[in-house]
């Protein structure tokens, strides 16, 4: 591992564990860290492949798991509301990678799943504050959304493959979340490529 970003960790890792450190540019270090490791990583985009290939898919799977869900708890509260008395329903869904360190991941050690708790904690990583998504799905205001318009796949070419190499993954079809999480959130591409577990968060507010 580069001692730099060996630095980087441990500092990350040390302002995470204790509060007092916690400071208003603490996502710079994330940052930094992830564009010296995106530097070496795509250096050799072509070995990773496999791993971008598998992340990907299992992203949307989980996703389209959470779509169905929500659209079916929806479906069954806005009946219940219907009957209500001036009462407004709002449902949100957010979509997280797992909070344990991917077991998949060729680096492990004892630090491991400290830093992985630091790199998915809403202030040190605000833009993943939400999940992978920039804009959670809520209903009903995205109630009209197909799902290939939720993962980004009803506009041409579907696939957002903004920062790798164009050749050799034109044919990808890479989601708009994982576009997100690339190009728009602090963690590097072999920080998640090697997930493939992740959680959700289905909440319901009444607003009378």
């Amino acid at each position: 591992m580069d001692y730099c970003v060996e630095v980087l960790e441990r500092e990350i890792i040390n302002r995470f564990n204790d509060y007092r450190c916690y400071g208003s540019n603490d996502d710079v270090l994330l940052s930094l860290r992830k564009d010296i490791i995106n530097k070496q990583v795509l250096a050799n985009q072509k070995e990773m492949l496999p791993y971008i290939i598998a992340f990907n898919d299992a992203l949307r799977e989980a996703l389209r798991e959470m779509y169905d869900r929500a659209h079916c708890i929806w479906n069954k509260m806005i009946n219940i509301i219907d009957e209500g008395d001036g009462e407004e329903m709002v449902l949100t869904a957010k979509c997280y990678l797992d909070t344990d360190y991917p077991v998949l991941h060729p680096i492990q050690g004892e630090d491991r799943q400290d830093l992985w708790y630091a790199l998915c904690d809403g202030d040190l990583n605000p833009m993943y504050a939400d999940g992978v998504s920039v804009l959670t799905l809520t209903l009903p205001r995205d109630e009209d959304d197909s799902f290939d318009s939720f993962i980004g796949m009803d506009c041409p070419p579907p696939n957002w493959n903004e920062g790798l190499d164009q050749e050799l993954t034109q044919d990808l079809h890479l989601i708009n979340q994982f576009h997100t999480l690339f190009q728009h959130m602090n963690f590097a591409l072999s920080d998640f490529i090697y997930v493939r577990k992740f959680k959700t968060e289905i909440n319901i507010e009444i607003i009378q």
